[in-house]
């Protein structure tokens, strides 16, 4: 038996690019949102539009080239002219996008949020399921760590996480936790109860 969690990491921004100004001595530009479109007879290119931190000079990142317009549909397309921000994030955090554009993501500059009810001892010696399950919602990748997570919504220092691991007590879409790993949507984490209640103070 166990009792499942959710986990919710929210992006706040896009991550910058890691890319040289032509105008300036910036070496970074943000993702602002908006797309450009061009048509040409049947086929259509369409970017997105990036620009210094500096000087906003801008830099166009490919996401099709001439591609044949009955190949996007209507709904899609509709969301580019609109500049659709949900679909410029999507684009904005994807790692098959930025290699065929040859440019590089700093990821670090990515700031969010992790939306998650406070577990407290109470609730752990309440149930006696052997694993505590926590699923995690996390709709882009930008390499948060597992670990990371763990600690912020569980209060736990790293000498307690420590204990845990070296207990087999934490694992990851069912193999033991190595703190290298790093966060996927619908990744998986289970703890077990009684471990994790030894890292709780009790009063």
């Amino acid at each position: 038996m166990s009792t499942q969690h959710i986990w919710e990491i929210r992006a706040k921004n896009t991550p910058l690019l890691k890319k040289k100004c032509n105008h300036c001595n910036s070496e970074r530009f943000h993702c602002s949102d908006k797309f450009r479109l061009n048509a040409q007879k049947k086929n259509i290119d369409i970017w997105l539009i990036y620009r210094c931190v500096k000087c906003n000079n801008t830099y166009n990142m490919t996401v099709f080239s001439r591609i044949r317009t009955e190949s996007i549909s209507k709904e899609l397309f509709n969301k580019f002219s609109e500049n659709n921000t949900e679909v410029a994030w999507e684009y904005a955090f994807s790692r098959e996008i930025r290699k065929k554009n040859n440019v590089e993501a700093e990821l670090e500059s990515v700031e969010y949020e992790i939306l998650h009810n406070e577990l407290q001892i109470k609730d752990l010696m309440d149930t006696d399921t052997e694993m505590i399950v926590f699923q995690i919602q996390c709709p882009f990748d930008f390499n948060v760590r597992v670990s990371t997570v763990i600690r912020t919504c569980l209060q736990l220092s790293s000498c307690k996480l420590g204990l845990l691991l070296e207990a087999d007590a934490v694992y990851h879409n069912e193999k033991p936790l190595q703190k290298k790993y790093k966060i996927k949507n619908g990744d998986i984490i289970k703890i077990r109860r009684q471990e994790l209640i030894k890292t709780y103070p009790i009063d």
